[in-house]
């Protein structure tokens, strides 16, 4: 037995065990599904939102409201259009359906764009940008000490920053795992930060928020002019119709102008209210949802200002309505890559997250595989090397020596190096390694001579050779041999 034959089995054995576990693995398969068939971001939102035409349009979930506002508007302007635009055109003039046409497809054009776009949600923190946020703030210590209880919620973190000479807190968000820039709320419906909210509109089935917000006012502003354009001439057919016929026979003959008048009288007010309470909004640069919570009002102090109106109401309209529309941040049609971090999932509070799950996970699975394939190497190195596996807790036999503490630490199933232990000569070698026991008989205690010593440790000119070896083996008993080795695979499964 030469020094580099017993590292030739052993390294054969970890290739092989490598091989096996790499082609059997179970991770293969969903990578391979990953790469075939890519997913879109909008098809793992995180927030409640429905999407349609391939991630191009985004709604809220809760539509309903939206379509009765859909079938409000088209109905009542159909009946216009069919019953009393052709009276209208031909004893007044046909400018009264050109103008009526444009107003509605005016309002119907702003009222998809408000409906079917992105209102500006922010994306939340993925995992490693939580866990880093989290150590900032340094909670994660107290978390992982376990000191927070399971309905356990910390206290609200703020932030402060100064803008334009006024101070505004930024306040965290539990759910997104981010702080909120200025002016930017989380919509509990959709489940979403948005940048500069204004509020959650049922009525076109989205949220409003600083990338829709100039549409909405568009809409209600041109639903505003919609509305009072069909009340007034449905009015001015049902008088010009009674002046011929009489009020009750005009009434008789045009019943779709009773159903307009009515539903564009009992609208007309909540419309016109609504246009005009986001016209005084846009004037001071304010959003409904500062407005509602008095952010900027003079009764907090008398340093409390608005830090964002430019101090004339032209210029604050020109901001809202002619500024540049910022870019989408989330995305929502682009591709997944393979190894893009998900954003954390909600915890209410508790700081849990996906990322330090999975890698505690596969720490484990590594440790488990690492083991593993240490045991099996082990129990496929020879025997000789195996046995420093006996610790100094084990009685030595009578007049024997024990392995010490440099011995004990050696790596088991590795070609043992020159240095790694002391110099072992003749007289200290196998004799310790391989306690025999003197009930056998026939069998007899080895001489300094007769001792072999581990491949690669003998002495220039030692007249030990491998004949000596093998015969000092075949006198060892083999029960002896057999309790060693599985003492040592013992041990090691143990540790």
């Amino acid at each position: 037995m030469t020094p580099g034959g017993g590292s030739g089995p052993m390294k054969d054995c970890e290739y092989s065990q490598i091989s096996t576990h790499s082609s059997s693995s179970p991770m293969e398969s969903p990578h391979k599904k990953k790469k075939a068939a890519p997913k879109r971001k909008w098809e793992v939102f995180p927030g409640r939102n429905k999407f349609f035409c391939n991630g191009r349009i985004m709604m809220a979930r809760q539509t309903g409201v939206f379509y009765l506002t859909l079938v409000l508007i088209l109905v009542t302007s159909g009946l216009f259009f069919a019953f009393d635009c052709p009276y209208l055109s031909e004893k007044i003039t046909p400018a009264i359906p050109a103008i009526g046409g444009i107003l509605f497809f005016f309002v119907m054009g702003t009222l998809m764009r408000t409906s079917f776009s992105d209102p500006g949600v922010l994306p939340r923190a993925t995992p490693d940008e939580a866990a880093d946020l989290e150590r900032q703030i340094g909670n994660t210590e107290d978390i992982a000490n376990g000191s927070s209880s399971g309905g356990y919620r910390p206290p609200p973190r703020t932030k402060e920053v100064i803008i334009n000479g006024q101070t505004v807190k930024l306040k965290y968000c539990f759910t997104c795992k981010i702080f909120r820039p200025p002016r930017a709320s989380h919509c509990s419906l959709c489940d979403n930060c948005v940048e500069r909210f204004d509020h959650h509109c049922p009525w076109v089935g989205n949220c409003v928020g600083k990338r829709n917000y100039r549409f909405f006012y568009m809409f209600i502003l041109s639903l505003s002019f919609l509305t009072v354009f069909i009340f007034a001439f449905v009015i001015t057919h049902v008088i010009l119709r009674s002046q011929q016929a009489g009020f009750l026979n005009a009434l008789k003959d045009s019943p779709a102008s009773v159903l307009e008048a009515v539903v564009c009288f009992f609208s007309v007010w909540s419309i016109v209210g609504l246009s005009g309470f986001h016209t005084y909004l846009i004037s001071s640069n304010q959003t409904t949802n500062e407005d509602i919570k008095g952010s900027w009002s003079n009764k907090r102090g008398k340093e409390n200002y608005n830090p964002y109106s430019y101090g004339n109401i032209f210029t604050n309209c020109c901001a809202a309505l002619c500024g540049p529309i910022s870019p989408s941040l989330i995305d929502r049609r682009g591709f997944i890559q393979p190894d893009t971090p998900q954003p954390a999932a909600p915890s209410n509070g508790i700081t849990m997250y996906g990322a330090t799950q999975s890698q505690s996970n596969m720490c484990d699975q590594d440790q488990c595989i690492q083991s593993t394939k240490f045991v099996l190497q082990a129990a496929a190195t020879p025997l000789l090397q195996s046995e420093p596996s006996i610790t100094s807790e084990e009685l030595p036999l009578p007049g024997k020596t024990t392995i010490g503490a440099p011995c004990a630490t050696l790596t088991l199933g590795q070609p043992t190096p020159p240095s790694s232990m002391p110099n072992l000569t003749s007289e200290t070698g196998l004799t310790d390694m391989i306690p025999l026991k003197e009930e056998h008989e026939g069998h007899q205690f080895l001489t300094p001579e007769e001792a072999p010593s581990p491949p690669g440790m003998l002495p220039a000119g030692s007249p030990i050779t491998h004949s000596h070896t093998m015969h000092v083996l075949s006198l060892a008993s083999q029960d002896s041999l057999h309790e060693d080795s599985v003492r040592g695979l013992v041990k090691l499964s143990s540790v």
